[in-house]
Parts: structure tokens; sequence; C-alpha cells
């Protein structure tokens, strides 16, 4: 940090922190208004094509993997250069993803544009989040957890849209529209994103109500090569892929378990919307008290959170205690998703923010994508979802574990892990 940058204050009534915010915000919320929208144009393909819906959902699947890979690459991409360029690719990808999958006839064609090319676009999440994360010292957990939140208020302001599209257009123009939009608005707001306040001569927001020490221990840390030789990164990728595993598995089987025990589909559907309504206040909230009290202990609350509403569904049977699940579980869910890019900045400062968060990523999403086999394939052998909800209860019993270990690593702890690494390398 430059001795010379000056105070948001000094330079300017208005931040152009808040700026990043926003950009962010509008960024996320187009990328990951996919995920809500996937279901939509599946009915559709399905009914055009006759493709199974096993292998139709397989491109979603392939989406999850490609996001996975592409996270580690672009969270090291996003520590070594400009996020606006990185992000316009981005973009491009999903434009033309979607474009191309508007012309699908195999589906083959639905695997490689869709799967592959929008795996790669929504990897923008990592330049996008490092950048809020890097512009804010105080109300750092506020700003990231609005950011953050895009991504459940994509699930209830993108299918609306998008069914209305599909069915004035037709799947395919539905595509081409989705398509030029988004690749034209994610790249507009690609370019008002700076990587830190250095690029505009300005300090982090709040950076000086604290200590120099402390705030050269923030904006410095540990290499990625560094962090990969912690015990801490690996209790945190431990959490990432066991939260996310129970996190998926209850997402995306909720309401078929919901219409088997009797409750009709509508009713079971608005339980997804109580869900992503509830997470947007969840991911401020629970990002704000991290401020306060740690980002570290707003974790341990949120796996707290999270295996209260694994224990309340497998007692759950009448509509009304579904609706509470979805409070709770939705409440926790974007809880996690704010706290994902604040806990490795505590843990190991921001020098290589980007790869720890595209590290992690990887994990996230790899739980993502087995949570649901899991259930699904357990329903298949044992004809129940108890079996796999007690496997989810038991797994985020873990994360909650594991999350009570974490501590940030000290400047004399990175020390002596380098010189563990040089000792290994001349042995």
């Amino acid at each position: 940090m430059n001795s010379h940058h000056l105070h948001p204050e000094q330079a300017s009534r208005f931040y152009y922190g808040y700026v990043i915010v926003g950009a962010a915000s509008g960024i996320q919320l187009l990328s990951w208004g996919m995920w809500a929208t996937f279901p939509i144009f599946m009915e559709p393909m399905i009914a055009e094509f006759g493709w199974t819906r096993g292998a139709t959902s397989a491109a979603f699947s392939l989406y999850l993997v490609v996001l996975a890979l592409a996270g580690v690459v672009v969270g090291r991409l996003a520590d070594k250069f400009n996020p606006r360029v990185i992000i316009t690719v981005c973009g491009l990808a999903f434009g033309v993803g979607y474009l191309l999958t508007s012309q699908v006839s195999a589906i083959w064609q639905l695997y490689l544009f869709y799967g592959m090319l929008l795996g790669i676009g929504n990897s923008d999440w990592l330049p996008n989040l490092s950048a809020v994360t890097r512009w804010f010292v105080k109300k750092r957990g506020l700003m990231v957890g609005i950011a953050t939140s895009a991504w459940g208020l994509s699930v209830l302001v993108m299918p609306a849209p998008a069914a209305w599209l599909i069915s004035a257009y037709g799947w395919r123009n539905s595509f081409i529209i989705i398509g030029i939009v988004t690749m034209v608005l994610v790249i507009a707001a690609a370019q008002l994103i700076r990587r830190d306040p250095g690029e505009m001569g300005l300090s982090p927001y709040g950076a000086d109500e604290i200590d120099k020490e402390s705030l050269s221990r923030q904006y410095g840390g540990l290499s990625f090569q560094e962090t990969l030789r912690t015990r801490q990164l690996w209790i945190f990728n431990a959490i990432s892929l066991l939260f996310n595993i129970a996190y998926a598995a209850y997402a995306i089987h909720i309401v078929i378990y919901a219409t088997g025990l009797g409750i009709s589909l509508a009713s079971a559907a608005a339980i997804l919307v109580v869900t992503g309504a509830v997470s947007f206040p969840g991911g401020v909230i629970m990002a704000t008290t991290g401020d306060k009290i740690g980002y570290r202990s707003a974790l341990t609350i949120t796996c707290v959170l999270l295996l209260a509403a694994s224990l309340w569904l497998r007692l759950a049977g009448e509509l009304w205690t579904f609706y509470v699940f979805a409070v709770i579980f939705g409440f926790a869910y974007g809880a996690w998703f704010a706290l994902m890019p604040l806990v490795p900045a505590e843990l190991f400062g921001l020098k290589a923010h980007g790869s720890i968060m595209g590290f992690t990523g990887f994990a996230s999403t790899m739980g993502q994508a087995a949570g649901p086999v899991m259930a699904g394939y357990i329903f298949d052998m044992t004809g129940g979802y108890q079996l796999s909800f007690l496997i989810s209860s038991i797994v985020t019993t873990v994360s909650l574990a594991l999350s009570l270990l974490l501590r940030p690593v000290r400047h004399g702890e990175s020390s002596s892990v380098m010189a563990s690494a040089q000792k290994e390398n001349s042995d």
C-alpha cells in the first residue's frame, strides 16, 4: 500500500468502491441467472428433440465441472491481470455460448456450447468478488454480502422473464436474446471494475481506521504456494466441499421430496422462492456480522444454521414446516456465498486472494455436483431420501467441527512453511 494514496474522503465525496460493488452485483445477477433458467429451457428442448432428462441435465453437470476447473485458472489470472480484461472475456464466452446453444440440433452440441462455454463464462465471479474484497477494509462484509446476494436474487428475478421470452418467441430466439443482452451488459459493467483502489490513487475504504501493520498484513499475506502448504487451506477446502454436498442435495431434491409427501407442485416450488428470497438478507446479515465478530465465527454460525435446517427437514411433513426449512436453509446458503471470499482474506491476506478463491471454489463446486447425485442414487436404491438426508446432516456436522479449527496463518508460520518447502526441495 503506497503512502501517497489518498483516503477516500480526501479524493472524493463519493467513494468509487461503491461503483465496484454495483457493477459486480449486476454481473453476478446476470451470470448466475442461468442457474435459475436452465430448468425452464429444459422442457421445450426435451419436447423438440426427445432427449431424456438425464442426458439433458448432464449439460448442467458438465457446466459445474467446467466452472470448477475454469475457476482455478481464472483465480490465478485475477491475481496477475486486469480484471476488466478477464471479465470481458468471460462475457464474450457467455454471449457466444448462448448464441451457439440457440442453434443446437444434437446433445453433444448442448454439452459443448452450454456446458463448456457457459462454465467458462460464469467464472467471472472470481475477479468480481476479489475486487470488492480488496476495495474495503471497513464494511467489507457488508459490501461482499451485497455483491453475492445477487446469486439469490437471480432465482427470483430471472425465471419469469425467461419463461415469458420462451412463450412469446420460442426457446431458440430466447437464447439469442438472453445471450446478446447478457454479453453486452456484462462487458459494459466490466469496464467499471478496478482490481484495487491503488489503480485510482485511493486507499481501501476505512484504511485510516486501522494501524499500518494490520493493513499491511491484510493486503500482503501468503502467496498461493505458501497457502498450499498450510493446514488451514485444506481445512477450509474440506468445509467448502462438505457444506456444498449437503446444500446442493437439499436444493435440487427438496421440491420432489415435498411433492412425494403430498404437497402440491406449486406449493413445493414456492419453497425455492422462499429460499432465494431469504438468501439475500442471509448473505448481508452474516457478512456484516462477520465484520464485527470475525468471518470465521460467522462461518461457524452458518454451519450451525445449515445443520439446524437439516435436522428440521427430517421431521418436516406439513407445508408450513417446509417453509420454516426454506427460511433457515436459504439464510444459511446466502451466508455461505457471502463468507466464501471473506474467510480466505481473513486467514491468508489478499496477496493471492483470487488464486485461493479459485481453489476453494473448485471444492465448493465439486460438492454441488456430488450432492444431488448422491441423493438421487440413494433414492433409486432405497426408495426414499432419509439416508441421504442423514448423510447430509453428518457432513454438515463435520464441516461445523472443522470450522472451529480455522485460524489465521501468521507471518511467522508462513516463513516456517516456506522454510519447510525449501528444505524438502533441497533434499
